[in-house]
């Protein structure tokens, strides 16, 4: 029976088990006896992945079968600092798993050109949970976050970019109607303050989020950043998820976040 190992980012974790991708993603999110749990998102690591940071011996050592040859669920092998310790190099697809446990799975891109202009918002997803108007592209936003020499800094960072209809534009007049962000007039200010102020290239919106994401508003995709590393993991356009992934997207849009 095969044994995955996995990086679980809501929340935190290094864990064994012995399901599959989908399997995992319902367990996370259902339970081993259906209660509802909630979202969850995760990433394959490789297999044979060691670091004397983590006692991956002995968790393997426990991930075998139960007595019925049931396979074993979850094996935890850490809950602290897990993204800070795993190289860019070992994480495989990325699994983004709905309350009602289907799951999409997001394989890695070309990393998109940084150099179009404009305001944008983005979903900081591990280790912190923060969201953040900003005037820089994407590729742009991870570097400024894993930039060493600052006095506040990451040594990684999974995040994503939200999607800003007319915001992006025009945060004073564009229209906000099909957004389902708290606090709008808010978010405006926050959009404006990063526009107009040359000397801020941030400002943070929200502290302290939910672990959970409104998944149709993610714009281009994920992204994971390490200094000098980027990983990118691009969002299906929408004919393609209401379509080729349409239970899991049904299913998406029903969920919650915030």
């Amino acid at each position: 029976m095969k044994t995955h190992l996995y990086l679980s980012l809501f929340p935190e974790a290094l864990i064994l088990s012995q399901l599959t991708p989908a399997e995992f993603g319902r367990y996370l999110a259902s339970g081993p006896r259906a209660h509802a749990h909630g979202q969850a998102l995760f990433m394959e690591v490789d297999p044979g992945f060691s670091h004397p940071y983590f006692r991956l011996d002995v968790a393997r050592s426990r991930c075998v079968p139960h007595d019925d040859g049931s396979p074993k669920n979850s094996v935890y092998v850490s809950i602290y600092k897990v993204l800070e310790h795993v190289p860019l190099s070992v994480l495989g697809s990325l699994y983004l798993v709905t309350e009602e446990g289907r799951t999409l799975a997001l394989e890695k891109g070309v990393l998109p050109d940084d150099a179009e202009p404009g305001l944008r918002m983005y979903q900081e997803i591990c280790p912190k949970r923060t969201m953040v108007a900003s005037n820089l592209a994407p590729g742009a936003f991870g570097d400024m976050l894993t930039k060493e020499e600052q006095p506040l800094w990451l040594p990684k960072v999974v995040y994503c970019d939200l999607d800003l209809g007319e915001l992006a534009d025009d945060p004073e007049k564009g229209s906000a109607d099909n957004l389902p962000y708290p606090q709008i007039e808010h978010i405006r200010d926050c959009l404006r303050d990063v526009r107009n102020d040359k000397r801020k290239s941030t400002k943070t919106v929200f502290r302290a989020l939910a672990a959970s994401i409104f998944f149709r508003t993610v714009k281009t995709g994920f992204y994971v950043a390490a200094s000098g590393e980027r990983l990118y993991y691009p969002m299906p356009e929408r004919s393609v998820l209401e379509t080729t992934h349409y239970s899991w997207w049904r299913s998406a849009a029903r969920g919650s976040a915030f």
